[in-house]
């Protein structure tokens, strides 16, 4: 099943639940109602920096997109609205190496491709949808929560630069 992230206020009828185990048709309203929390103008605000540029931003990242426009704001604030936000399924924490956590609106199941020269991360969609186990040999009686896949290399940006400088 497909889920996409919905527009803000939009009402909805729940009757299918996503992968992360909210209703798929729920806004991010109802999500975060359903959590027995409010859309706070901040929560609006650090949702919307994250939906309105796909680049897996850092927390620093949000709080200097959302200071723009809310300039009260602090970045306890914008953590506390990550984690809430996370918490309740409507982003990703990306965790790459020994980085900063990044976060992901993306719900749809994915890899991320992170590049060594630039620092971009990418979304790789799965090309068809099969479990982990399908996939890799594991252990009998092995109980997976969860999984997150990552590559690293180069980006085809940075590969044409790289391949114009030689």
């Amino acid at each position: 099943m497909q889920t996409m992230p919905m527009k803000s206020r939009q009402s909805a009828s729940p009757k299918t639940v996503s992968a992360t185990g909210r209703p798929a048709n729920a806004t991010a309203d109802e999500t975060i109602h359903g959590a027995g929390l409010r859309m706070t103008e901040q929560r609006r605000a650090v949702f919307d920096a994250l939906l309105g540029e796909r680049d897996h931003p850092t927390a620093v990242d949000v709080f200097t997109r959302v200071r723009g426009r809310m300039p009260a704001i602090s970045l306890a604030t914008v953590y506390n609205c990550l984690d809430t936000l996370t918490a309740c399924g409507l982003v990703k924490t990306v965790q790459l190496d020994r980085g900063p956590a990044r976060y992901c609106p993306n719900l749809e199941e994915h890899a991320h491709f992170h590049c060594e020269a630039c620092g971009t991360v990418l979304d790789l969609p799965l090309r068809t949808r099969r479990h982990p186990e399908d996939v890799w040999e594991l252990p009998e009686n092995l109980s997976i929560s969860g999984h997150e896949v990552a590559f690293r290399g180069t980006c085809p940006r940075c590969a044409r630069t790289k391949k114009s400088q030689k």
